[in-house]
C-alpha cells in the first residue's frame, strides 16, 4: 500500500505492507533509528513519537494509519541552533544512564509541555507514566521536564 508521511518537516511516501507497525517503518524504511523498539507490547514507551502533536506509541500504530499525518521522532527536535530544550534539560539533569527509554521520554515530555507548560511534579509524574525507565528511579526525569518548563 503506498502511504505519504510527513517526518520531522520532510514528507516522504513509501509503499509499505498494511500490517507495518509506525516504529519498524521508522526504523527499517526511513533510517530514523532513535525511536527505540522496547517492548512490542506498548508497555514500555521507548518507541514514543508525536503523531499529528500527540504522543503515541509507535508499537501501537500501523503505518498506514498514519498515511497522511505529521510524525515527529527524537531526530526532529534538534533545529540548526542545536538540542530541544528538553533534550538538554535531560543533559544538564542527568536525566539518562543507558539512554534506551530516553527518546520515548522526551517525546512524551514534549507533548505534556505542549499541553501543560507549567506542569508540577504529579502531573509530570502522570504524563511520563507510560514510559518506563529501567536506570533512573524518574527523580532526574522529572527534574529535567520540571527545568524545561521554565519559570512558574
Amino acid at each position: 500500500m503506498r502511504i505519504q508521511i510527513t517526518v520531522n518537516g520532510e514528507t516522504r511516501s513509501h509503499d509499505v505492507e498494511p500490517r507495518t507497525l509506525l516504529v519498524h517503518h521508522l526504523r527499517d524504511s526511513m533510517g530514523l533509528n532513535g525511536t527505540n523498539v522496547g517492548c512490542d507490547t506498548s508497555s514500555c514507551g521507548a518507541c514514543t513519537v508525536l503523531l499529528d502533536g500527540l504522543s503515541v506509541k509507535s508499537c501501537t500504530v500501523l503505518a498506514v494509519q498514519a498515511d497522511g499525518c505529521e510524525v515527529v521522532t527524537i531526530e526532529g527536535l534538534e533545529s540548526a541552533e542545536g538540542f530541544h530544550p528538553l533534550q538538554e534539560a535531560f543533559r544538564a539533569s542527568h536525566a539518562l544512564q543507558c539512554g534506551f527509554c530516553t527518546p520515548g521520554m522526551v517525546m512524551a515530555s514534549v507533548s505534556l509541555l505542549a499541553d501543560e507548560p507549567h506542569p508540577d511534579e504529579a502531573r509530570i509524574r502522570r504524563g511520563i507514566e507510560g514510559n518506563l525507565c529501567r536506570c533512573t528511579g524518574y527523580h532526574n526525569i522529572v527534574r529535567a521536564v520540571r527545568a524545561a518548563s521554565g519559570p512558574r
